[in-house]
């Protein structure tokens, strides 16, 4: 049987370095890939390079069968992805931002009350993003990719700027995706304790 999601090969030189060689995985549909590694050992490249970001050395992704650089679009649709930048209009409101970006999105979820409550952001939802903290910011980022109601999250080291209750509640929001029939590749310098199907990728 293909996997939903499935590397081979992959491999990525930044000059004379060899950040990953020959790496393959599978993914279906309830699991969690984890990768681990310092700083520098290459971790957000490798998140680029399965969206298709940047170019890999060698090596194939595959998304249901089907090589994700000749159907680049119809997987971008099936992708959330949190990286270390939230990536929102500073003067905008929560609201303003959370609106715009769900608009970009055919599949999105118009439940933005409910999203709100659930990260405990409601109250913010008059300031303009400049006004809030970094991890208040982070959670409107979370916030985007409840929205976005995509199959596959990619999160790049989501645990940042977040107090232990937010990393609590970020571990609570992928449990309960997964639980859903969801999929998840997730960055982490810290253990990630979940019940939940896993494989791991130690990249040096």
């Amino acid at each position: 049987m293909t996997a939903t999601l499935a590397a081979s090969g992959l491999t990525v030189f930044r000059g004379d370095r060899c950040l990953f060689r020959d790496l393959d995985f599978a993914l279906d549909a309830g699991e969690l890939l984890l990768l681990e590694g310092r700083n520098g050992s290459g971790k957000s490249t490798l998140l680029r390079a399965i969206l298709g970001l940047i170019d890999v050395d060698s090596g194939d992704v595959l998304w249901n069968g089907a090589l994700v650089r000749d159907h680049r679009q119809a997987f971008h649709a099936c992708v959330v992805w949190l990286a270390h930048r939230v990536g929102f209009k500073a003067d905008l409101t929560l609201v303003e931002n959370l609106r715009f970006e769900a608009a970009l999105k055919s599949r999105a979820r118009r439940d933005l009350q409910a999203v709100l409550e659930r990260l405990d952001i409601d109250r913010l939802k008059r300031l303009p993003l400049r006004a809030l903290s970094a991890g208040q910011q982070r959670r409107v980022a979370l916030a985007r990719m409840l929205l976005a109601d995509a199959m596959l999250w990619m999160l790049d080291e989501p645990f940042t700027n977040l107090d232990r209750e937010g990393r609590d509640l970020v571990l609570e929001l992928v449990s309960e995706h997964l639980d859903a029939g969801g999929m998840c590749i997730m960055t982490a310098h810290q253990d990630v304790n979940l019940d939940v199907p896993m494989h791991r990728i130690q990249l040096q």
